[in-house]
């Protein structure tokens, strides 16, 4: 415990969350919401922060007391009681000591998370609804704020694709383990048949841009696109062409936005998401170059990367860390940590091999 408040630096951590609230109390805050939001988003971290370690610090202290008394008082069922405080302690520590493995440049940043449904037909796109749900839960659990920016919907069910935040610090850092490949086997509840179908839905996490980046999109590298927000079956959501879709030629990536009420606001919001998409572009050519130098042939560990198995077995296990488990419907209703941070840590021991 010492040494993960030794890699967190609550000292730091004290210094930040002072200069922090100087910040906030400022009277003109928020003459500038985008600002005014980085500053409430990571005051309320860093205080979350001190109060975990401070919280798990004082446990430790008091589950040492205990242990203490019931072994001079022979106490067999406070012992038991110590007994399970630890594990529960153990726990709370490993997930702590996960965080202080986040390190990477942007790793920090809130996140853009996509879902889309790969191959797989109508049972894909159910599936890309099924992780967008997962995903949301996960958030909530975690009372981490998101706000789904556009959603695609297949003709059938389900979803062609999504794109929503997660306004937390280290979403970024946290959720791009999930980036890659997800694989359903399941009978098809849209086959009359009862058959056993496999598909396929892709997940992509960047990290927000914020305005240190130097990202510059010339106008006349975009096409946009003003539309008419839909819903579930091709129903209208609004009745103005409100919504919006930016085409990056260059590149070709599309970004759309359709959750706000006006052109202008969609259009700022998705020029947000096009921004950090080339960002984590940019930084995978970089990545790509420096495998080239290293001689690294190895495929991306962002392809297929978890199995979620509902038949003829129960089972969801990661393909790079071997973590499983067989309660795949915990799994889908975004009880997820135990995955992330074994990828977390798999991502970490993997960079290690890699330079040295």
């Amino acid at each position: 415990m010492r040494n993960i408040e030794v890699v967190l630096d609550l000292d730091r951590l004290r210094a930040d969350k002072a200069a922090l609230e100087e910040q906030a109390s400022a009277p003109d805050l928020w003459d500038d919401p985008a600002i005014a939001q980085q500053v409430t988003s990571r005051l309320s971290y860093v205080q979350g922060e001190i109060n975990r370690v401070e919280k798990l610090r004082s446990r430790l202290d008091d589950a040492k007391v205990l242990l203490e008394l019931a072994e001079a008082e022979d106490d067999s069922g406070s012992l038991d009681e110590v007994g399970s405080e630890v594990t529960v302690l153990r726990k709370a520590i490993d997930e702590l000591e996960v965080r202080t493995l986040l390190s990477g440049e942007y790793d920090s940043r809130e996140a853009f998370v996509t879902v889309r449904s790969g191959a797989g037909g109508v049972d894909a796109a159910d599936f890309a609804e099924m992780l967008l749900r997962m995903y949301l839960r996960w958030a909530e659990r975690h009372g981490y704020p998101t706000e789904v920016f556009e959603t695609s919907y297949a003709e059938e069910a389900g979803l062609k694709s999504a794109t929503f935040a997660v306004h937390a610090p280290y979403a970024y850092g946290t959720l791009s383990v999930e980036a890659g490949t997800h694989r359903l086997v399941r009978i098809s509840p849209f086959d009359n048949q009862g058959r056993r179908q496999t598909s396929f839905a892709a997940i992509e996490v960047v990290p927000v841009v914020e305005q240190t980046d130097e990202i510059e999109i010339p106008d006349d590298e975009m096409r946009v696109d003003v539309y008419r927000s839909s819903g579930p079956g091709g129903q209208g959501v609004n009745t103005t062409d409100s919504a919006v879709r930016i085409t990056h030629l260059p590149t070709g990536i599309v970004v759309s936005c359709q959750n706000e009420r006006s052109q202008l606001q969609n259009k700022a919001t998705a020029m947000g998401v096009l921004k950090s998409k080339l960002l984590a572009l940019k930084r995978a050519e970089e990545a790509a170059k420096m495998d080239a130098l290293r001689g690294d042939v190895a495929g991306s560990w962002g392809d297929q990367m978890r199995n979620y198995v509902l038949h003829p077995y129960q089972m969801v296990k990661d393909l790079r860390t071997e973590h499983e488990t067989g309660n795949p419907a915990a799994v889908l209703d975004g009880e997820i940590d135990p995955f992330i941070e074994a990828g977390i840590r798999w991502r970490k021991q993997r960079q290690l091999t890699t330079t040295n």
